[in-house]
């Protein structure tokens, strides 16, 4: 898949004391990881395109892709409506038909997501994805084009396919699974088991594609821009501005190196960039419709949603659920629609919830059998200890377990909240060091309604470049408290030597 970040897997859910409930972030998500995809040597990387014969949208596939809709809307924070998705929708569905998959627009139904994480797909049957915050990291229309017309490319390659016979169809997955694909994101030094435990929808992958089928994605999705009348260097800017950005990323959180940008599994930026370019042709020409797109996507909201909780540096607030924690010292925050994860150099959290049916102590150990493995010995808590946090009864468990690694600990530390719900914290790290989550334990704590009434969302706002403005003026309204300048550089495709002009339109950040 064409992404950024981190981003998507489908995973399993298991009930903790009843049915899972979603409440934005919480409720605990376990995945299955795929060992035997994470790599695919059987593809070539000189795979011959199919976009002139491509297999056409059959109505297994439309059932298919309709039972599984709902689902998908679920896990990325439901479908962003008003004039801004029906542009999205306009674009997509008319490079969508360039594949040939469907003789009508009509055929696709492409739907602008409300999710913080950088992130497309689509899935036989005609359906089309794109969050938008990935809409927001783009600079005109044929990019966006571009990149739903990748994610078509691969359903017309029937990629999806290729990946679960490769699979040998594991059953684990079940029919999502074996047709959502994404960018690894964690620490492998946590093991087998931490990959395991924190595999949220946002984070994890369950299967992935390989080198020459995201290769031949992006040719595909270069063809369907030719055809469409769009520019198709696009493609090349459009990856040149994700690179960037999990460049970013990775620099603001201080792991370099240890978050993979884009797996073993796919090449490199770089050279995805320059193979777009080389592809699309250095001189081509297209239209890009950049000033249009701007104004069309001006007023997206920005990074989290505060109807799904807020993550600002290392603490977390759920202005609706009304309560607020810090992460420790070291750790950043990632707010997924399942689960807000934690993560840092000496271990994993995430955060969730769901129905509380009977007590705390049942609630911590169901929570431990969600954890455990397919095929091992249940993990189970050597006891369960009461407590009280900030007025809220609580209660944790701590489990020695056996990684890749060596020895960890594993900690469920759950919070009655009253009315049957309940939150809790899965934590993970080296055996005996389980301490370094004791602050954020504590910190949770309900917030009062003006608190919560102070908390509002970041949103894109498209201005008009003034005479006198400069890049440094403008990075200065950025509605962050660190990096305005490369944050305004990257959102915007420009660089340090870049000049602008009065009457350009650019992006800024605001509240």
């Amino acid at each position: 898949m064409l992404m950024g970040q981190a981003t998507m897997g489908m995973h399993m859910k298991r009930a903790i004391g009843s049915r899972l409930v979603q409440v934005g972030l919480p409720f605990i998500a376990v995945a299955v990881v795929l060992q035997a995809c994470a790599a695919d040597g059987t593809a070539s990387a000189k795979s011959k395109s199919v976009a002139s014969a491509p297999r056409a949208i059959s109505a297994t596939d439309k059932a298919e892709g309709a039972k599984a809709h709902p689902q998908l809307l679920a896990e990325f924070g439901g479908a962003v409506t008003g004039p801004q998705a029906s542009y999205v929708t306009s674009v997509g569905q008319n490079i969508a038909v360039q594949s040939g998959l469907g003789n009508a627009r009509s055929d696709f139904t492409v739907t602008l997501l409300n999710s913080p994480v950088n992130n497309a797909f689509a899935i036989p049957g005609g359906y089309v994805y794109v969050t938008r915050q990935l809409t927001a990291l783009m600079n005109n229309e044929a990019e966006l084009a571009g990149v739903l017309g990748h994610e078509v490319g691969h359903v017309a390659a029937r990629h999806a396919a290729k990946r679960e016979s490769a699979a040998k169809r594991n059953q684990v997955l079940g029919a999502l699974g074996s047709i959502l694909s994404g960018v690894l994101l964690g620490n492998n030094e946590l093991g087998q088991l931490g990959q395991k435990v924190f595999s949220t929808g946002s984070q994890l992958l369950t299967l992935k594609y390989s080198r020459a089928q995201e290769e031949e994605a992006d040719n595909l999705g270069i063809t369907y821009l030719k055809r469409a009348g769009y520019d198709p260097r696009a493609m090349s800017t459009v990856l040149e501005s994700l690179a960037r950005q999990n460049a970013l990323e990775a620099q603001l959180r201080g792991t370099s190196n240890q978050v993979p940008e884009w797996a073993s599994t796919h090449p490199d930026p770089a050279s995805r960039v320059r193979a777009a370019m080389t592809r699309a042709g250095a001189n081509a020409t297209g239209t890009l419709n950049r000033d249009t797109f701007l104004s069309r996507i001006d007023g997206l909201v920005y990074g989290d949603d505060p109807k799904q909780g807020i993550v600002d540096g290392r603490n977390f607030t759920h202005p609706v659920l009304r309560f607020a924690f810090s992460a420790p010292d070291g750790f950043f925050m990632v707010n997924g629609s399942s689960a807000v994860t934690i993560s840092g150099q000496s271990g994993k959290a995430q955060f969730s919830g769901g129905k509380l049916t009977g007590t705390l102590d049942s609630y911590i150990r169901a929570a431990f059998a969600a954890l455990t493995p397919s095929g091992q010995a249940q993990i189970t808590p050597s006891s369960i200890e009461s407590a009280s946090v900030n007025g809220i009864p609580a209660a944790y468990g701590v489990a020695r377990v056996q990684g890749s690694s060596g020895q960890m600990d594993a900690v469920v530390f759950a919070y009655d909240f009253g009315g049957g719900q309940a939150y809790h914290f899965v934590a993970l790290t080296q055996a005996g060091n389980a301490g370094i989550y004791n602050s954020m334990f504590k910190s949770l704590h309900r917030i009062s309604a003006s608190e919560a009434g102070s908390v509002k969302p970041r949103q894109l706002d498209v201005v008009t470049v003034k005479s006198g403005d400069t890049i440094q003026s403008l990075a200065n309204r950025m509605a962050f408290s660190d990096a305005k300048l490369e944050r305004f550089l990257v959102l915007n495709g420009l660089t340090s030597t870049s000049t602008l002009k009065a009457g350009q339109l650019v992006k800024i950040v605001t509240y």
